[in-house]
């Protein structure tokens, strides 16, 4: 008995012994984790936008206002003299989201035109002509802005709410 004790022992010793000796196998990631990397998508196509704004006339206190992303609408007070030219590059991902407004202050009056150009492309023009006007008119709060391309969707003194509900029916 004393032999199979002994071989008992050493077989005990020798499995011990190579635990510590011998390194871990270990697995870099947990078996059935669901933690597979999915495959990268197709990467945003984004625009070059340009934005050109001009008034040929006396247009003092101009603002332009024009979509600098595809949340975001920045604005310049440019001075726009007769020959000039105000130009800003944008980048959108969505390119019928580009649009600006140029106003100018009453009494001024203007001949204001504007471009929109996606990818060198042009996608808007307009031209309007703004009569001087001794007081501001009542019934028209977007008089001195011309609008282009996309609506900006910005809040206008006197303008009606556009989301307003219809009330509901009895």
């Amino acid at each position: 008995m004393e032999r199979t004790s002994f071989a008992a022992s050493l077989a005990a010793g020798a499995v011990l012994v190579g635990a510590l000796v011998a390194p871990a196998v270990a697995s870099g990631q947990p078996v059935g984790s669901g933690t597979e990397v999915a495959p990268p998508g197709q990467p945003k196509i984004l625009h070059n936008v340009i934005y050109r704004a001009r008034a040929d006339g006396t247009s003092r206190g101009a603002v332009v206002a024009y979509k600098m992303d595809d949340q975001n609408v920045n604005s310049a007070q440019p001075t726009l003299l007769p020959g000039q030219t105000f130009e800003v590059n944008a980048v959108l991902a969505d390119p019928k989201l580009a649009g600006m407004e140029i106003s100018i202050e009453w009494p001024y009056g203007s001949n204001l035109h504007c471009e929109i150009l996606v990818d060198d492309q042009i996608v808007a023009k307009a031209d309007q002509f703004i009569a001087p006007r001794l007081l501001r008119p009542k019934d028209d709060p977007m008089y001195g802005v011309l609008q282009c391309g996309a609506p900006l969707n910005l809040p206008v003194d006197g303008a009606p709410d556009t989301d307003v509900s219809a009330p509901p029916q009895a």
